[in-house]
């Protein structure tokens, strides 16, 4: 008879015991479901020079132009590149040297007039030999990492004159609103095998600039993942 109220005793505690951890268990998937992250309501659209406001103004060849509106109004953003070009406005010492620039612009427009709010400049200038100066292709992005409705900006672009094979210096650039990130390094490139028949690379550090430090941690988790998708020439 003992033996049967302790069976049952104990039963009884081990199906509390399994009620209390289902509940725990319940409240713990009702937390977990509270973080996740929540879905970007930022809508982009793609644009061209002929949806421009007529007082917007820019240099370049345009590489990606697009329109959104979140807390800061009625945004548009542009990237440009002039190609390898001779340009008179740099000093040149070769003969048959070249320049390259590109450009990042984001304005705001209200009542169809545009104000300027950043700009992105690069080049490199009086180049006798190969010269990059461009947009990593399909790495500009406009995102809400942290929610707020403030979208960020992401910008990379590769500058190099050389007439070998090394790495190019690598940017990213990031801004939300009026801060600007950056992320600065250099691209990775194969130099060589070992003896084992490994390849060897050259290049691929980086460095986050004191703002990017200081940034939520999702900004640089997004930057490392964009930069490792995209170091390798």
């Amino acid at each position: 008879m003992k033996k049967r109220i302790l069976i049952l005793i104990l039963s009884s505690a081990s199906f509390i015991g399994c009620k209390q951890e289902t509940k725990q268990l319940r409240i713990e998937l009702e937390n977990e479901k509270s973080i996740e992250p929540k879905k970007e309501n930022l809508q982009i659209i793609d644009i061209d020079s002929s949806q421009f406001p007529k007082s917007l103004k820019y240099e370049g060849f345009i590489k990606n132009a697009v329109r959104w509106k979140d807390q800061l109004g009625d945004n548009i953003v542009i990237t440009t590149e002039t190609g390898s070009r001779r340009n008179e406005k740099f000093q040149h010492e070769y003969d048959e040297s070249g320049d390259a620039e590109l450009f990042g612009y984001h304005f705001l427009v209200k009542n169809n007039q545009v104000i300027q709010t950043w700009k992105v400049y690069d080049y490199i200038d009086d180049c006798p030999v190969d010269i990059v100066a461009s947009f990593v292709k399909n790495t500009f992005k406009i995102t809400d990492l942290d929610h707020n409705e403030i979208a960020e900006i992401w910008l990379m672009y590769k500058i190099v004159c050389h007439g070998d094979v090394s790495p190019c210096e690598m940017k990213i650039i990031m801004y939300e609103g009026k801060q600007k990130f950056a992320m600065r390094g250099e691209s990775k490139v194969q130099v060589g095998i070992d003896d084992n028949g490994e390849k060897t690379f050259e290049g691929g550090n980086y460095k986050f600039d004191t703002a990017f430090e200081k940034s939520p941690k999702v900004f640089r988790n997004f930057a490392i993942n964009l930069w490792n998708k995209n170091i390798i020439n």
